[in-house]
């Protein structure tokens, strides 16, 4: 299961429940890309963004053959290769409303956040040009802007449950999109 959608909307805080949850291995794209070649925020100022995408590509490319829980970075759907890849997985849109998401991102390092211009404005400009494209690879749409987490894991992992295909496994299967 991959889950997807804007910085802010939890992917990560509700991956590494979900994963736990269902016994699985949780892996999140943007670690992978610090791991292997430092924090983002200097890889956009040393490398520039062009070369930042392919190395989220590369990380993509390594987690999705990993299996298990998933998490994207917000702009990894920008990648037609991914957004290729992402068909034989099944794919969960996390949404977050401007208002929450506010308090989410206030103080963080975010490299497309930054500048003069206000953060859940910019945040709001990113989300309307990417929402294209992370609806067209989701199987289904969760909202993480109100409610306890615990509330929205539960539902994510019933939903998989009930989702669950035999030829899913072997990654052959991209099944019928849903509003969860």
């Amino acid at each position: 299961m991959v889950l997807v959608g804007p910085m802010g909307a939890g992917k990560t805080s509700v991956g590494r429940k979900v994963a736990r949850t269902m016994g699985l291995r949780f892996r999140d794209t943007d670690k992978v890309v610090v791991r292997d070649h430092g924090p983002i925020p200097e890889l956009f100022v040393r490398l520039g963004e062009p070369a930042f995408r392919a190395l989220e590509r590369a990380a993509v490319q390594e987690t999705l053959a990993k299996g298990g829980v998933v998490a994207l970075g917000g702009g990894a759907v920008l990648d037609a290769a991914t957004r290729a890849e992402l068909a034989a997985h099944r794919v969960v849109l996390l949404t977050v409303s401007p208002r929450v998401v506010a308090s989410r991102i206030a103080g963080t390092d975010r490299p497309l956040l930054s500048g003069e211009e206000d953060p859940v404005e910019r945040w709001q400009r990113i989300l309307a040009e990417r929402m294209p494209l992370y609806e067209q690879v989701a199987d289904v749409t969760f909202d993480t802007s109100s409610g306890p987490l615990s509330d929205i894991v539960t539902a994510i992992v019933a939903w998989a449950r009930r989702t669950e295909r035999p030829a899913e496994k072997a990654g052959t299967d991209h099944s019928a999109k849903e509003q969860g």
